[in-house]
């Protein structure tokens, strides 16, 4: 009896190191999920965050872009407008021309309504340029924001 008393003591005693060495393992494993419970926190908050700044930054892009298609639309209106001076210009620099009358005077309003165009055509197209930029950017964000969707769709299943 004694000896099984002893054979069970042993048993006893090597059960209880295995718990302790278990439950042992179960802390460091809590741990180490809360210490990831964290972390994923603080990755969707980051994550968030940047979301947050693209979408400011897309609203921002967007504003940007048009108040460009206005002014473009405003310089399109003002270059009609110089085109329609210079070709009444012309045609005064022509009659001009057939009654020999005032014809210096002719070509330098010409040449200045001309000049004014050119100035006007020029910074159209820096405008379109910059509108065209804008629009390439807000396709960026836009890719970026596909993108950050389909890595939250992938945190979410959990792959």
């Amino acid at each position: 009896l004694k000896e099984e008393n002893a054979i069970l003591r042993s048993k006893i005693n090597k059960l209880q190191i295995l718990s302790e060495t278990q439950a042992d393992k179960m802390r460091k494993l809590e741990k180490k999920l809360e210490e990831n419970k964290i972390k994923e926190e603080k990755e969707a908050q980051d994550l968030e965050a940047m979301v947050q700044h693209v979408e400011q930054n897309l609203q921002l892009m967007t504003k940007r872009a048009a108040k460009a298609e206005n002014s473009a639309a405003k310089l399109r209106q003002e270059n009609a407008q110089l085109q329609a001076e210079l070709r009444s210009s012309r045609l005064e620099k022509e009659e001009l021309r057939a009654g020999q009358a005032g014809l210096a005077a002719a070509r330098q309003n010409a040449e200045a309504a001309l000049q004014h165009l050119l100035q006007v055509t020029a910074s159209s197209r820096a405008s379109i340029r910059q509108l065209l930029s804008g629009a390439e950017s807000l396709q960026l964000v836009a890719d970026l924001l596909k993108s950050i969707d389909r890595i939250s769709e992938v945190s979410e299943d959990g792959h």
